[in-house]
């Protein structure tokens, strides 16, 4: 029998070829997961098709696109993956009803890419008393790294409080004397980027002298604004999904406050987060970033991004290719690929968890240095990002990755 033990260090050729090169006959005595049949995979998750944070639904549309090319091609060791996304609207409640019903109707193998901070805790409990894999959330959350309390449970992109961690780093750096002021969303997602931040900053965290939050079902953040700039503040941390993202954009530039604008990577989108306000008064504003945003000009003559590209104009046509949601969905669906192939023919629900956590990656819309990389005592996959500047028409990396 054929089966992958030691840990593997890919490219993403090298992931694809898995998908042909360890297909072997069934090993006796291995139970595989429910949702595992000769032919198909079969996993579930939930997404934000409708609700507040209906913008990140691109990433639900592309990471299904992606599995579909990868049907096309194949499958993985004979069998199509087949994924049952439902839509949530970000409510934790809907996600509860959902992910039972995807466990326990419609018996799926595990829940993959499931989005949304609230959402994931929400269901995090359930599916960890069920050994259910609960692999790559769309959240970065620390607590989606808590490998020792929920061993099922891991999240994919970079931690917030990593993310955060780095621009606090980034303002020591280059602006030692900033007088911050700090707006975050009033849940989990948002008090780890404010954790994070004030654990980078370290013994400066007195440079933060105004901190104010909004809730995600606020039709306007702009006395929170007001308040932020009433403070004095010359440096901003806006940690806000797009929505809000673009709001804070807006009233920025028309209350004539420019100070030191960074953006946190979740709500940075150019076509959700920035255009809905006007990109020229977002010119200028920083994000740290670990996927090559596809906005940037000196990334389109990429091998890389002329493979996104052509994958985008053949199985999403109808997506917005300025949308880094897009190349979320696709990356994430990258990487559940070795998952999935490293499994072999033992499908079972813990060889799909060790196996979610025993991956080494250079995705391609990844920046170069960036790996993705689990064990099973690392649920962090990434943890470096790199600084880029919006340029009015895009974000224009610069620098080195950055670690802390």
């Amino acid at each position: 029998m054929t089966r992958i033990t030691r840990r593997q260090t890919l490219t993403l050729a090298a992931a694809t070829t898995l998908a042909t090169k360890f297909a072997a006959p069934a090993i006796a005595q291995t139970k595989q997961a429910p949702g595992i049949t000769a032919t198909e995979i079969l996993l579930g998750q939930t997404m934000p098709y409708s609700g507040p944070a209906s913008s990140y639904a691109p990433i639900g549309f592309s990471q299904l696109a992606y599995i579909e090319k990868i049907n096309a091609e194949g499958g993985i060791n004979g069998r199509k993956i087949k994924v049952i996304s439902l839509d949530d609207g970000y409510s934790p409640p809907r996600t509860v009803e959902q992910t039972r019903r995807l466990v326990e109707q419609d018996e799926v193998a595990a829940i993959f890419l499931q989005l949304g901070t609230p959402c994931a805790t929400a269901t995090r409990k359930y599916l960890n008393a069920k050994k259910v894999p609960q692999i790559f959330i769309a959240s970065g959350a620390s607590q989606f790294g808590d490998f020792e309390n929920f061993p099922w449970s891991i999240g994919w992109q970079p931690s917030y409080r990593i993310e955060a961690a780095i621009y606090a780093k980034y303002i020591l750096a280059n602006k030692p004397d900033a007088k911050i002021a700090v707006l975050y969303q009033n849940d989990d997602s948002g008090k780890d980027y404010y954790r994070g931040f004030r654990d980078g900053l370290g013994e400066r965290a007195d440079k933060i002298i105004k901190a104010v939050s909004y809730e995600v079902t606020d039709a306007t953040i702009d006395s929170q604004i007001l308040q932020l700039h009433e403070s004095g503040a010359d440096t901003l941390l806006a940690g806000c999904v797009p929505k809000f993202q673009a709001m804070v954009v807006r009233k920025t530039y028309d209350i004539d406050w420019h100070p030191l604008y960074i953006m946190t990577n979740v709500g940075s989108s150019v076509s959700s987060g920035i255009n809905p306000a006007g990109p020229e008064k977002a010119v200028g504003h920083l994000t740290a970033a670990y996927m090559r945003d596809p906005t940037d000009p000196n990334g389109m003559e990429t091998a890389q991004y002329k493979e996104w590209l052509a994958f985008m104009q053949k199985y999403q046509p109808q997506g917005d290719i300025r949308d880094i949601n897009n190349v979320y969905g696709y990356s994430a669906a990258q990487t559940l690929i070795p998952v999935l192939a490293q499994c072999g023919e033992d499908l079972s629900r813990d060889n799909i968890m060790k196996q979610a956590a025993n991956i080494d990656i250079q995705l391609p819309m990844v920046h170069p240095g960036i790996r993705f990389t689990t064990s099973a005592k690392d649920y962090y996959g990434f943890k470096r990002l790199r600084m880029q500047r919006f340029d009015g028409k895009g974000w224009a990396p610069f620098g080195e990755p950055i670690g802390v």
